[in-house]
């Protein structure tokens, strides 16, 4: 997956940078298991603030822009430009559909790409959290060296999909505007619960931008091929909640799901690249959509 070099591109989102310090931060240890443990609850738009009783505070910033992401040419180089750029991609198609299919007007999410730790609206939160979204700041948030421990869940870290962890991350900013993201409660999981039905939402609204992001004469990207977007099946089937579970070490528990399992946020994700509309990732039945 590349970024085409002719799009009318003028330097992208302008994401604030964040860099935190040494104090303490949302993170149960180090590394791959502290992720691991904080993923069933959080990871892909759960709420740090909501992990206070298992984690600390600390302090950090979000301050800067990204000043060397300036082209697409960039974006296909470093990964926080295509974090940066992959935003722009996302927001040009709700910036559209959104109006036309459910009534709403969009507006933009605020965007932080960061490093080690930073101060979100919903608290503290740091590279183990994995990708969040915040409502209280209206704001996605990336640590892009998450991307790099996608391989060990049995995900890629192919460009396409970090970009469909961004596009997820968005979708939740979209649910925020339908008055749906409230909905999610992660303290009554199950795999029928509205947490699930959230989460898989956001997973289908990801794959109708998979649908839509090469097309039209403002597309960003080239074509996209199948094989890239098997890369991000399965980063969506490695992030489903039975296979964290396995990867713990524990027995899977539907019971405990809060995100899905990988089966269901696969199909969630292919509803989408193949319907490429709203009413098709209609998991909550709450809205009414045009076609």
């Amino acid at each position: 997956m590349t970024f085409r070099k002719d799009a009318n591109y003028t330097g992208g989102r302008r994401a604030r940078t964040g860099g935190g310090g040494r104090g303490g931060t949302i993170a149960a240890g180090g590394g791959l298991g502290s992720l691991l443990l904080i993923g069933l609850f959080l990871l892909f738009g759960g709420n740090p603030s909501d992990l206070g009783q298992i984690t600390g505070g600390g302090q950090g910033e979000a301050t800067g822009s990204l000043e060397h992401c300036e082209t697409l040419e960039d974006a296909n180089e470093y990964t926080d430009c295509r974090v940066e750029a992959a935003a722009v991609s996302v927001d040009q198609m709700w910036q559209t559909m959104l109006p036309e299919q459910a009534g709403i007007e969009y507006t933009e999410p605020l965007l932080v790409v960061f490093q080690n730790t930073v101060q979100s609206g919903c608290g503290m939160a740091s590279a183990q959290t994995g990708p969040f979204y915040c409502p209280a700041d209206q704001g996605a948030y990336f640590d892009v060296s998450f991307f790099e421990q996608l391989e060990q869940l049995g995900g890629t870290n192919a460009p396409l999909a970090q970009m469909y962890i961004v596009a997820h991350e968005f979708a939740h900013h979209v649910q925020q505007l339908e008055g749906t993201l409230s909905m999610s409660n992660y303290n009554d999981p199950g795999a029928d619960s509205d947490a699930v039905k959230v989460e898989l939402q956001a997973d289908c609204y990801a794959g109708i931008w998979i649908a839509h992001a090469d097309k039209g004469d403002n597309a960003l990207l080239e074509p996209i091929t199948e094989e890239q977007v098997q890369g991000a099946i399965d980063t969506a089937r490695a992030v489903g909640d039975d296979n964290i579970q396995r990867r713990t070490g524990g027995e899977v528990r539907p019971d405990l799901w809060t995100h899905g399992s990988s089966e269901q946020r696969q199909n969630a994700l292919l509803t989408g690249y193949r319907e490429g509309n709203m009413a098709a990732c209609d998991t909550l039945g709450v809205r009414e959509y045009n076609v």
